[in-house]
């Protein structure tokens, strides 16, 4: 069997997608605007209700979800993520912090690395700081770091990333049969209750209802290319 699709470093949006993700992208917007939004309200519903993450408890390691650089350097939003990575491993919630991102954009390093480059700063041990450096997106990212969770034979996981993206994420990982616990990096821009916010908090519940509808979707058709990246 071919490996499972993954996109290249420096993926264009339409490479990303993989297969069936231009179909199911289609259905996600015709279904959400065939019944007047209610999929999206209802989603964004879930994004707003997984915003406040889960109670801290211990865990095998602490995942940093990536997040594209911007000229290559650290955005606010992948700085607070990963501040709060950093204190949850101060306050050893688990013994280690996996930073995922792979090349993205006009970037010459991987999110990954320029996180770990921060983590070092910040004086935290190299043993302590591992890396997921392959990943385009959200799925890449909890995709590949569960190939490396089963060579380890780590069960769970302290899922970081801002409050919007957390109730994705946490779809996507429940998807691939991930034991993650979710927390909140509170200090991601946009300020909550801002316009900004709001707008994420909408395109947030749009790539959601698109993530469930491209499930159901390969599920469907009995896609078995399309269900091996998210299953």
């Amino acid at each position: 069997m071919d490996a499972p699709f993954q996109a290249p470093a420096r993926a264009s949006f339409r490479e990303k997608l993989g297969p069936g993700g231009l179909v199911s992208l289609g259905l996600a917007a015709l279904s959400g605007l065939a019944l007047a939004g209610l999929p999206w309200i209802y989603r964004l519903r879930q994004v707003l209700k997984g915003a406040a993450g889960d109670p801290a408890e211990p865990a095998d390691a602490i995942l940093v979800l990536g997040r594209r650089l911007e000229r290559d350097r650290l955005t606010p939003v992948f700085e607070a993520r990963l501040a709060h990575a950093e204190d949850l491993w101060r306050r050893g919630l688990a013994p280690r912090i996996v930073v995922a991102g792979g090349t993205t954009g006009d970037a010459a390093r991987s999110e990954a690395e320029a996180g770990r480059e921060w983590l070092a700063a910040r004086g935290l041990p190299p043993e302590a700081v591992l890396l997921e450096d392959r990943s385009q997106h959200t799925l890449e990212n909890l995709y590949n770091v569960r190939a490396h969770l089963r060579a380890e034979g780590w069960r769970t996981l302290l899922m970081v990333s801002d409050p919007l993206h957390l109730s994705r994420a946490r779809a996507t990982a429940r998807g691939l049969d991930l034991v993650v616990q979710c927390s909140p990096a509170l200090g991601c821009p946009p300020r909550a209750g801002s316009l900004r916010w709001w707008k994420r908090a909408v395109h947030e519940a749009f790539l959601l209802h698109w993530y469930h509808t491209g499930m159901a979707y390969s599920r469907l058709v009995g896609s078995k290319r399309a269900l091996e990246r998210v299953t």
